[in-house]
């Protein structure tokens, strides 16, 4: 079995070597279909969004080319950020920021989840929510994906609807927590498409 780090160990030299040595499994290397999809559905352009743990940022990408004007991402691996500061340079639409999540200030009418949520230690589930709760503004929105799914180990670690439906229920109201009927190939089956917003 595949031996999971410890949450001491995953920290910004951990997903700094990630980008380092281009061991980046994950990555779909395309905007995710599902999110792509609720993108092409957003009328206001002016919205605020914070986009945690981008990765290679094809979110963001997709965002500016299609016209929103405020977009933060917030990484904690430097070499990643420094490569799309140089991808977006001289873009004012876009804020890059090199930082931990827990730390992070501001208030934002949309959070975008892909893949962050899975990457960060189970333990720190919880202190997750309270942190969205914290950067939503009134009646924000938090949405995108969570996998519903097991891993041998992790990250990504696995979840399913009813710990997240525990987890977020009380503090958030749940408008949608379903199976993605648009996922990506590689992922068909094992996400669910969340719609959360802020009392």
């Amino acid at each position: 079995m595949k031996e999971s780090p410890s949450l001491e160990n995953l920290n910004q030299e951990f997903w700094n070597s990630k980008y380092e040595n281009n061991s980046t499994g994950w990555d779909l290397g395309e905007v995710s279909p599902p999110i792509k999809e609720y993108i092409d559905q957003i009328e206001r352009k002016d919205l605020k969004i914070l986009i945690p743990g981008a990765g290679n940022a094809y979110e963001a990408k997709y965002l500016i080319e299609n016209g929103f004007t405020d977009v933060t991402i917030i990484d904690i691996a430097p070499r990643l950020i420094q490569n799309l500061k140089e991808e977006f340079k001289g873009n004012s639409a876009i804020q890059l920021i090199h930082g931990d999540f827990f730390e992070h200030e501001g208030k934002y009418d949309l959070i975008l989840e892909q893949t962050f949520f899975c990457a960060i230690h189970p333990s720190l589930r919880p202190k997750y929510v309270k942190k969205m709760i914290s950067l939503l503004a009134n009646k924000g929105k938090l949405c995108g994906l969570l996998f519903n799914r097991k891993f041998d180990g992790g990250p990504p670690f696995e979840g399913d609807k009813e710990e997240y439906l525990g987890l977020f229920h009380e503090e958030l109201n749940i408008k949608t927590m379903e199976m993605c009927y648009n996922s990506h190939p590689a992922r068909k089956g094992s996400e669910l498409w969340i719609n959360l917003q802020k009392h």
